[in-house]
């Protein structure tokens, strides 16, 4: 177990440099600054594509924590570029937060301020200031902060409201995406708020922070974790009433570990010994969408599943099952995780560097999806290969 603990690490690393070369082959934008919006399965980049704030706020993120771990010259280059152009054009300087999208010229496109990308900016600008401890950076992830929590906080009943107009009023639409159930709170966005704030008390030790960190976990026991089943509820009104009933596996397993995360983050034992069981619980129900080849399901509703298994859930699996591995001590987790690496290498990865969207039932490839876009970013796949590397010890 020792010698493939080493391999894999040895693996998750020579991948980690390989999909970051082709973002830095293929994503900049000599000129119009910053990264592309879209490339295509083909790696046909669109210039005048739209350029999204989750997507920059990726970009920042995954080059930051590269070069915090690496110290790879480039990458910090990249997380300057990234940095910069996010700052400049992302940032609503009259009303605060972040603009959905802008044009390639970077000027605001669609201004609606969705939680969700508020939140990875958080998460983006917390880690670039780890690395070079820039004082503007580490003020900005607190201003967004206090935006989440001045706007989006809900305090009758706990929890965080999705979207708002530019201008932080009601807005009718709050999906992140087409595909998504239009309800005031949602399992992602909570996720994904906890990730950030967990990243930003990495920075900034603020009492505050700590109890919203305390309150989002407390969100995730008491609402969001099906206590029957422990898979995640996706979409609930303000009142927490769930309107949806589908498993999201890659959700599941990813959740498994950023709860554990924010637990250790703010050292509190209780609170540690908790969700480190849970973790556990929550793992053995996403067994059930791991299939013979090794590959996670994407979804499943009642008895039917989702017959495509997308780049990210795998991704996920890899850190998920090997946190599990590392809580218990017990081999079949990390065979599991070292199947979702051997599923990734066979079906999901392009000869390129970067990873497919995903493959159908027949493990061919999903046609027409992009390599970069909106929600195609460096994000998940390279941060499983920084975890291996970091959890793997030598």
């Amino acid at each position: 177990m020792g010698i493939l603990q080493q391999q894999y690490k040895s693996e998750a690393q020579a991948e980690l440099h390989q999909i970051l070369q082709f973002w830095a082959n293929h994503a900049v934008d000599n000129i119009n600054g910053g990264f592309y919006g879209q490339i295509n399965e083909n790696n046909e980049v669109s210039s005048i594509a739209p350029k999204g704030s989750v997507l920059n706020s990726r970009i920042l993120w995954t080059f930051s924590a590269a070069y915090n771990q690496t110290h790879h010259l480039e990458y910090l280059e990249l997380a300057e570029r990234a940095y910069d152009y996010l700052t400049a054009h992302f940032i609503d300087k009259k009303y605060g937060g972040l603009y959905w999208t802008v044009d390639y010229l970077g000027n605001p496109l669609d201004t609606k301020k969705q939680i969700y990308a508020t939140a990875f900016a958080i998460y983006a600008l917390s880690e670039y200031h780890k690395i070079n401890k820039l004082k503007e950076a580490k003020i900005g992830a607190m201003q967004l902060f206090q935006d989440i929590e001045k706007h989006s906080f809900e305090s009758k009943h706990t929890g965080y409201i999705d979207a708002f107009t530019r201008d932080w009023n009601e807005i009718h639409d709050m999906r992140l995406s087409e595909k998504d159930s239009n309800e005031k709170k949602t399992m992602n966005t909570h996720l994904h708020i906890l990730e950030a704030y967990t990243n930003l008390y990495g920075i900034w030790q603020d009492n505050t922070l700590k109890e919203k960190i305390i309150f989002l976990i407390k969100d995730f026991t008491d609402h969001i974790i099906n206590s029957l089943n422990h898979h995640l509820i996706l979409f609930f009104d303000e009142y927490w009433n769930p309107k949806s009933t589908i498993i999201s596996f890659g959700h599941d397993i990813e959740a498994s570990w950023l709860l554990q995360e924010a637990a250790e983050a703010i050292k509190d034992k209780v609170i540690i010994d908790q969700i480190k069981q849970l973790s556990l619980q929550i793992t053995d129900a996403v067994i059930d969408g791991v299939d013979e080849d090794g590959g996670l399901w994407n979804e499943k509703e009642g008895n039917s599943f989702m017959k495509e298994k997308h780049w990210w859930p795998q991704a996920e699996a890899m850190v998920g099952f090997l946190n599990a591995f590392q809580n218990s001590g017990n081999e079949k987790y990390f065979r599991l995780s070292y199947r979702s690496w051997q599923f990734i290498r066979q079906y999901i990865k392009s000869p390129d560097g970067e990873w497919y969207w995903g493959i159908k039932v027949d493990h061919t490839i999903m046609k027409g999806q992009d390599k970069a876009g909106l929600w195609k970013c460096p994000y998940h796949n390279s941060r499983a290969c920084l975890e291996i590397m970091k959890r793997i010890k030598d």
